[in-house]
């Protein structure tokens, strides 16, 4: 065995030094490229791609076990480096992608909602309308049908009866022709400004007036809405006294005398 020389100690020789630091620089420059390629996948750095002077330089030597180790881990890091670069483009791209779906099913859900909106608007301002249009139409014919219809009187006491008759049955007040007609002749004989000055009612300052012989008060209360509010007028005046009869007597067909 040689021994060692004075002052001397035993490592690395200057060819392996300077191979790993060419191996290193090597790592370096791999590094940077795959930064410079923002990590689009994996490119690896062949040693022949060194110049002469770079070989020189760093001691690089292909066939030396040690370099081909290094330049090995180093490749394999650089390809991890660049998988988990791409892993990451993915990812990112997956999550925006989803991201801008979700925005545009949001954006398509609403405008969705807004049209069924307006059309639920427009159909029932449409069912609106024509409910309006039919009730115009229906008032309009049941008024053209009341004008029509509504017979002609004549102004004797026929007439007056009759035309009370007709205001009696749209009022729901019982009472006949013959009911009307006879408390009539009894009470005014058919005079319409027939008036009682000499009774009770006359003293007490509310004389009997009219074909039915009615007072003011009674008139007043029993008036039916749609006749004049007069006591001599001869409609006015039955109807009013026929409505009384009717909530005294049940009807003005039973009444015989004085009411």
């Amino acid at each position: 065995m040689s021994q060692n020389t004075p002052g001397h100690s035993r490592g690395l020789k200057k060819t392996h030094k300077a191979t790993i630091a060419g191996v290193a620089a090597l790592g370096a420059a791999a590094l940077t490229l795959s930064l410079a390629t923002g990590g689009q996948g994996s490119t690896e750095v062949e040693p022949q791609a060194l110049t002469a002077n770079q070989k020189v330089a760093w001691g690089y030597d292909a066939g030396d076990p040690q370099t081909k180790a290094l330049a090995a881990s180093l490749g394999d890091q650089h390809t991890a480096l660049g998988l988990k670069a791409k892993q990451d483009a993915e990812t990112r791209a997956k999550a925006q992608a989803a991201a801008q779906a979700k925005e545009k099913a949001a954006k398509t859900k609403a405008a969705a909602k807004a049209k069924a909106d307006a059309r639920e608007r427009a159909a029932r301002a449409e069912a609106k309308a024509k409910t309006s249009a039919k009730k115009r139409s229906s008032t309009k014919a049941a008024a053209s049908r009341s004008t029509t219809r509504a017979p002609i009187f004549s102004n004797n006491l026929d007439g007056w009866i009759r035309e009370a008759l007709f205001i009696m049955d749209k009022n729901d007040i019982p009472g006949s022709y013959h009911g009307l007609h006879k408390n009539i002749m009894r009470e005014s004989s058919g005079n319409p400004l027939a008036i009682n000055n000499w009774d009770i009612n006359a003293r007490n300052g509310v004389p009997s007036k009219g074909l039915l012989q009615i007072i003011y008060p009674t008139f007043k209360a029993y008036h039916v809405p749609g006749t004049k509010f007069d006591q001599y007028d001869p409609v006015a005046n039955i109807v009013a006294s026929a409505n009384y009869a009717a909530d005294r007597y049940g009807s003005i067909d039973n009444v015989n005398s004085a009411y």
